[in-house]
């Protein structure tokens, strides 16, 4: 079983990363990525042996960076992150301009050793990244992209559009208007579903790839209510609950998140029962 010494050996590799991001060719970055959950114990500590467990089982799936982060977790000696995403700093959201914005993000890129993705979650920390920070900052040598998760898919298809001369990429944030964001050009996905319904979310990326939209647009529908269950509804009690039906461990959620109740639990079930996923 894995245990917390082995993260700790995680920082020699940062140093090994300068070397991924070679000047003029920056990492891909297309593709679905489940986001990955903690596993907690009884007592409120990570339980790195489920991680692992749950890893395994990810990575049976066609997710970029799964494999290899199960490889990572198995394989200490090769560590190291081929990127970091950075969320928007938002404790002073008041006075993070766009001036400010584009500031910080600035500062952290010129000084990681590995390419950095910008990350704007307004949903939690009420802050949109906005676009013509994205425009200025996607021409930075050390930015490679975006995972924007406020779901305004007008934006996303105008930052792609924006930064088409760059060599930056678009993510979705979340499964819910993921066939949409491809459909304006981002290139995949960061999403929790991913985490459940693992396989599901790989075939609307392939469905949406291959043109076969109206099968894409059909698979979009049943995967909207569950993913808002798990994300916006019920959040990561709900996620990790349904994480326990099929198959993966979710187990117990930190303080001072709460346990779903059962009726919470039951209107989770109907969502993804409604939609013919249990």
């Amino acid at each position: 079983m894995l245990g917390p010494q082995i993260w700790a050996a995680m920082r020699p590799g940062l140093s090994r990363g300068i070397s991924r991001n070679v000047k003029g060719k920056k990492v891909d970055i297309a593709g679905v990525y489940p986001a990955v959950t903690t596993p907690f114990t009884a007592t409120a500590e990570v339980d790195y042996g489920k991680l692992e467990e749950n890893l395994n089982k990810l990575g049976t799936f066609p997710f970029r960076a799964t494999q290899a982060t199960v490889e990572m977790t198995l394989s200490m000696a090769q560590v190291g992150a081929d990127a970091a995403m950075v969320v928007t700093p938002f404790y002073y959201r008041g006075r993070m301009s766009s001036a400010a914005l584009i500031h910080h993000y600035t500062k952290v890129a010129d000084l990681s050793p590995i390419p950095v993705v910008l990350y704007s979650v307004p949903a939690n920390t009420g802050l949109d990244l906005p676009v013509d920070a994205v425009v200025t900052l996607s021409q930075h040598p050390n930015i490679i992209g975006i995972k924007d998760s406020g779901g305004d898919v007008t934006k996303i298809g105008l930052m792609v559009h924006k930064t088409s001369k760059q060599d930056f990429q678009v993510l979705a944030g979340s499964v819910g208007f993921l066939l949409a964001s491809y459909a304006v050009g981002a290139v995949g996905s960061i999403c929790g579903l991913a985490n459940v319904l693992g396989a599901q979310v790989c075939q609307l990326e392939r469905l949406c790839l291959t043109g076969q939209w109206e099968a894409a647009r059909t698979l979009q529908h049943r995967l909207i209510e569950p993913n808002t269950a798990v994300t916006r509804r019920f959040g990561i009690p709900g996620l990790k609950k349904t994480m326990d039906w099929f198959g993966y461990y979710g187990g117990p959620c930190r303080a001072p998140l709460q346990e779903l109740s059962p009726a919470d639990e039951e209107a989770l079930r109907l969502d993804f029962s409604n939609n013919g996923w249990l």
